[in-house]
């Protein structure tokens, strides 16, 4: 009887967990990584982002993204929008085309399917570059495309269907029937480098071939009416508005523009070297754009001088007499200008210049004389400086809101007042729950706020901390910039910036208290400050304590870098946060834990050598432990001269295989307290185990050797009002977590508040933890007499959680790589814990409480743990009784620095980057789900904003921007992936954009680097090459299509 009613528990308690816990993993924010191709829809106002990995998106509005990815891996070389159809074709550096189009999905989201592909075959035994090509023309009636080939024709393809017309291919022999004898005679034509159409005359198309020809072919008559002789290596060619003109590009710098008239051999009417007299570098690209004053714009990329300006990255833009050259820190891939003449206009009316730079997207207003840059509201490049770490909070108060916007809004004054000029669709994602913040710290020393309530990751407010040091850093941008009167007039635009002048300046911790607005950030050079949120701009200075760690012990020597040395005279600050203390280890080594207790005005933090407790408010050190062992001198060498002995290395690995062959047949040594104590852990561990109800097969835990380098190595610290002495007395205490599985608990005296800044703050070490196992102890947490977790500083205070239950008894529990212990308090004897399991050595990584809401009971939530391990795998476990409620595979094992990267949120979400400039979002609640919803309208006006504004007119719904409320159509619960049970059975695959990165091991060492701090060697992780594991959706895909629903 007993058994079935278990079964029947076991049965409930399922129903439960699929409405608590379903894995999605959601959007990727930030930049794509390694783009390739540029398109823009004027109809639709969209924009086309295609990349090296095979996936492209489509981005319009705010929050309007929709995601593709071919089947094949090849890059994404060419994209273009088919005139009023809704389509597009893409082309892939395999040679093959693909046909695209918006369509409806069930639920009445936009999606992308794709419709058909084409290989262009040529002749037998024919070489591959008769048929490689090398430029798409999509022609203005929407029946066929024009491809220009390597081999210099020019094939006429019908579409949709992709059926070659060979009696309109453009051949050699046909355009060189008019050609001069001596200009036939000194060169061949070579590839197809311009196709464009006549703006006001569809049967004609220019065509550019890169010796210098150009010819106007007409497509009724199937001849060449007109022969622009250029002498040099043609790259692009222009039409103007009006038909009357065209200009090309070419490969010494220079544009010419030719008249289209009666003469069917023209000469340029001008030619022009904007950069000369001395050499340049070639114009890839170029166009022309009348305007009311018919004064034309000239825009082009490159020209630069070659000597001394070769190697930058510019795009021109010339205006009558005004030139400027836009300065950018990467490659430009492609431009486009967005125009508001119409169609039908005779001018273009450019309003906007849209510039992709391989690692940033940025708009430029044309309508403003300055031209000044446009605030973009997505695909902002996280990677600006290299990210270091992470930190989100969830819920911000919307005082804090508001003040960081503030603050934040005072650094924006340099952008345009125009909005973003690209607004196609529009989104129907309900309004975020709450208000969440992401803080990423970064090589550079600063510290950017993002506002990561949604589908867009919206930059806030950026704080540097490098003036509060004294550096050889530059601290001013605008002292790289030359002056516009000077010659060439380069401006430097954009924010990407991977050059940090010193790395000791680089952000390894964060630590936020939204009640307070009290910030801690810690760094690579044992630097902490701690930081408080002003309204107002002041001139400070900063009062700063040095703290040995190692307390004047002389047997260690610190070989690392040297400390960075403070200003001593008043620093200004402006609006924002501002540090009024810093501390300073020494040795100066990474701060690789930290903490911050805004309610008792204390602060803790600990490097390799040990940790320390400051007071923030009288200014003082309370405390400083030294956790180095005798072994650990690898821990004083620093980054930067870290290099182990041959001779240590191979005397390490001997001794962990001899420990591997004979743990298994361990004797008990008479009189020996720890193995008699070892003996009892290992009893106690079984009969847990037989309780629990495990998994079978169970991995054997082995103790480590107290000689293992980096055993002081700090890596937790938590502050808690707990029983640390007795059970009868509650107390402040801090607990810190060692590499060599040591947990020491202090006992701390904090002054009332009427008597704060008379008397000092004190602490005393009440117990001190040894894990038999030894393994590092990732986190430490404390649980009320409820089995609830102690709240945050000031928040029961805020009547923003219950008061703790102080009367019953308390728990602590001690999480480290390899096991999960719980331990009674004050006593602390083993209550219960849980090993992981695993065939192959699981180890946690990362830990984190959070609450799992129920997607069908409004009032029901419980609190667990999320765990992610070193097999990127997420789990569940239950408080306090420590059971397995799910696991999910999240990031595959090999992706170290995705693993590394990873942050955890209170609503049981989770980021982690998939390469340097994106973030992938993943959900573990099916409460908590945020991804794109959005609407491209393409049946009725193609999506032009005179019908996108009918559609808001007739109420169905508004932009983010027009300030209208959205109606949600269904609850957030669209994902790309969804699995409900224990070990996500039941998932339907579907690649997306992190699959994407499967086939290019560049970016997994360019995240590699970006996360290998001092903390991530001494860990001593096993860094691999990335493979992406593959995302499973609640989709469908056949063998011959893909659909990507809503995204």
């Amino acid at each position: 009887m007993k058994r079935f009613r278990r079964h029947g528990n076991e049965l409930h308690r399922e129903r439960i967990k699929q409405d608590l816990f379903q894995f999605n993993k959601t959007v990727e924010h930030g930049f794509p990584h390694q783009p390739s191709a540029l398109a823009y829809s004027p109809a639709l106002q969209l924009m086309a982002i295609g990349s090296r990995s095979g996936a492209f998106k489509i981005y319009g509005a705010p929050e309007v993204e929709i995601m593709a990815l071919h089947d094949e891996t090849a890059a994404v070389t060419q994209i273009h929008f088919l005139p009023e159809q809704g389509q597009l074709v893409t082309l892939l550096d395999d040679n093959s085309l693909h046909l695209w189009k918006l369509k409806k999905s069930s639920d009445g989201l936009s999606m992308l399917k794709r419709e058909s592909h084409f290989e262009l075959k040529g002749q037998p035994g024919a070489p591959p570059s008769v048929t490689t090509i090398t430029v798409v023309l999509p022609h203005s009636s929407g029946d066929v495309l024009f491809l220009g080939t390597e081999g210099g024709c020019v094939f006429v393809v019908e579409q949709p269907s992709f059926r070659e017309q060979e009696a309109r291919t453009i051949t050699h022999e046909a355009v060189l029937q008019n050609v001069p004898d001596d200009y036939r005679s000194r060169r061949s034509l070579g590839s197809v480098e311009a196709l464009q159409e006549n703006p006001r005359n569809p049967q004609q198309i220019l065509v550019g071939y890169s010796r210098g020809l150009v010819i106007l072919w007409d497509l009724q008559a199937s001849q060449a009416t007109h022969h622009f002789l250029g002498d040099q290596q043609l790259e692009s060619v222009a039409w103007q508005r009006d038909g009357r003109q065209i200009i090309s590009s070419h490969s010494d710098g220079s544009f010419h523009q030719w008249p289209v008239s009666n003469d069917r051999l023209p000469q340029p009417l001008e030619k022009t070297v904007p950069y000369g007299p001395y050499p340049c570098k070639a114009i890839p690209k170029i166009t022309w754009l009348a305007t009311k004053q018919r004064t034309p714009f000239i825009i082009f990329k490159g020209g630069m001088p070659r000597a001394s300006y070769g190697d930058r990255h510019c795009v021109s833009v010339l205006h009558g007499s005004k030139q400027i050259a836009f300065d950018f820190t990467s490659r430009v891939i492609d431009f486009f200008v967005v125009d508001e003449g119409g169609s039908e206009s005779d001018c273009d009316d450019p309003s906007a210049l849209v510039v992709l730079a391989e690692e940033e997207l940025v708009a430029i207003d044309l309508k403003t004389p300055s031209w000044p840059v446009i605030q973009s509201p997505y695909l902002i490049p996280l990677h600006c400086s290299a990210i270091t770490c992470s930190h989100h909070v969830s819920n911000i108060p919307i005082k804090l809101w508001e003040r960081i916007i503030a603050a934040g809004s005072k650094q924006m004054t340099h952008y345009s007042s125009k909005p973003w000029p690209i607004d196609g669709g529009y989104s129907t994602a309900p309004e975020p729950l709450q208000r969440d913040l992401l803080l990423t710290g970064h090589e550079d020393g600063t510290i950017r706020f993002w506002d990561a309530s949604g589908v867009c990751l919206k930059p806030l407010y950026k704080l540097s901390t490098v003036n509060v040091f004294v550096t050889d850093a530059d601290h001013n941008d605008n002292l790289n910039q030359s002056a516009e009167d000077e010659w060439p007039p380069l401006r430097k635009v954009g924010c990407f910036d991977p050059y940090s002048d010193d790395p000791r300046l680089g952000i390894q911790k964060i630590h936020l208290c939204k009640y307070s607005s009290h910030l801690a950030v810690a760094g690579t050079a044992g630097q902490v400050l701690v930081m408080e949120l002003n309204d107002e701009a002041v001139d400070q200075t900063v009062a700063c304590t040095l703290i040995d760690i190692l307390q004047d012990q002389d047997t260690f020597k610190w070989k690392g870098h040297e400390r960075l040395n403070p200003h001593e005279d008043l620093v200004h600050f402006p609006a924002g946060f501002q540090p009024f203390a810093l501390v300073q280890c020494q040795p100066p080594a990474v701060v690789t834990s930290l903490a911050l207790h805004t309610e008792w005005k204390l602060v803790t933090f600990g490097t390799s050598h040990g940790f320390g407790l400051y007071d923030y408010q009288q200014k003082r050190s309370v405390m400083v432990r030294c956790t180095l062992h005798p072994s650990d001198q690898l821990a004083l060498e620093g980054p930067l001269s870290r290099v182990k002995s041959i001779k240590k290395s191979l005397r390490q690995s001997f001794r962990r295989i001899r420990g591997t062959r004979v743990s298994g047949r361990k004797r008990t040594v008479p009189g020996n307290g720890a193995a008699k104590v070892q003996e009892a852990n290992a009893r106690l561990d079984r009969e847990t185990l037989n309780e629990m109800e495990l998994a079978p097969v169970q991995r054997r835990i082995e103790a480590r050797s107290a000689d293992d380098s980096f055993t002081g190595f700090v890596r937790s610290l938590y502050f808690a009002d707990s029983f640390v002495r007795d059970g009868s007395y509650h107390e402040p205490s801090l607990w810190a977590g060692t590499n060599g599985g040591t947990v020491f608990a202090y006992a701390i005296h904090v002054p009332p508040v009427e008597r704060r800044m008379e008397e000092p703050v004190t602490a005393a070490q009440a117990k001190e933890i040894q894990l038999m196992h030894r393994a590092p102890v990732i986190g430490i947490f404390i649980l009320d007499g409820r089995g609830v977790l102690l709240p945050e500083p000031l928040e029961a205070a805020h009547d923003l959680s219950k008061s703790p239950d102080m009367h019953g008894n308390h728990m602590l529990l001690v999480i480290s790589e390899e096991q999960f212990k719980m331990f009674t308090l004050p006593k602390i004897s083993t209550k219960t814990k849980l090993k992981l399991t695993a065939m192959e050595g699981s180890r946690v990584r990362k830990v984190s409480v959070a609450n799992f809401s129920s997607s069908r009971a409004e009032d029901y939530s419980e609190n667990g743990l999320l765990v992610l391990t070193n097999l990127g795998d997420v789990q569940v476990i239950s408080l306090p009784t420590l059971r397995n409620q799910v696991r999910y595979e999240c990031i595959r094992k090999e992706d170290v620095s995705g693993i590394a990267s990873c942050v955890f949120t209170k609503s049981g979400q989770g980021f982690y980057l998939i390469s340097p400039s994106e973030f992938e979002r993943f959900s573990v609640s099916p409460k908590w789900v945020v991804v794109p919803r959005c609407i491209i309208d393409i049946d009725e006006g193609l999506g032009t904003r005179t019908s996108q504004q009918k559609i808001l007119q007739d109420g169905l719904v508004t932009k983010p921007n027009s300030g209208e409320t959205v109606p949600s159509q269904q609850k957030c619960g669209l994902s790309r992936q969804a699995s409900a049970g224990s070990e996500g059975d039941g998932k339907k695959a579907v690649e997306i954009m992190e699959h994407a990165l499967l086939n290019d091991e560049r970016v997994l060492l360019e995240i590699q680097s970006t996360l290998e701090s001092e903390s991530a060697s001494t860990d001593r992780l096993s860094f691999g090459h990335l493979n992406r594991n593959s995302k499973n959706v609640a989709g469908v895909q056949s063998q011959g299509q893909r659909m990507i629903n809503g995204d």
